[in-house]
């Protein structure tokens, strides 16, 4: 079986929780079709470079999938009919990358990253001035 990565777009009119229906559908589509996903990562609610069928924001789904190429055919071909689909990208790769995208990486140290309150800021000023 052959190793891919599948990004999807979706309108920014639908719920999260349907864009990763739409997951969960692709998911189970290729599981038919003797295929397997390996991860999927929704990356939220993220503007577009430029717009898309009226859209400027658009729901980002990453899959990384090891399927027969017959299966990710199918599963081209139902986003293809799907209205909520704005864009989709399917790229074959030597081996899958099961860490964290870059995206999703960036989110979490932003996360983790502890806050500057006011008071500890107006006291550096003070140390830098004098």
């Amino acid at each position: 079986m052959a190793l891919y990565e599948h990004v999807v777009i979706t309108r920014q009119d639908i719920s999260p929780q349907q864009a990763e229906a739409l997951n969960d559908t692709l998911k189970s589509l290729i599981e038919e079709n003797g295929g397997a996903v390996a991860k999927i990562e929704y990356w939220g609610l993220r503007n577009l470079t430029y717009r898309i069928k009226k859209n400027r924001k658009g729901h980002y789904s990453l899959l990384a999938i090891d399927a027969p190429p017959a299966a990710v055919k199918e599963m081209e071909r139902q986003l293809s009919i799907n209205e909520d689909v704005l864009r989709f990208m399917t790229v074959r790769v030597d081996e899958l990358d099961l860490e964290l995208s870059p995206i999703l990486a960036r989110r979490d140290r932003e996360r983790e990253r502890p806050r500057e309150d006011f008071g500890d800021r107006a006291e550096r000023q003070q140390q830098a001035s004098a």
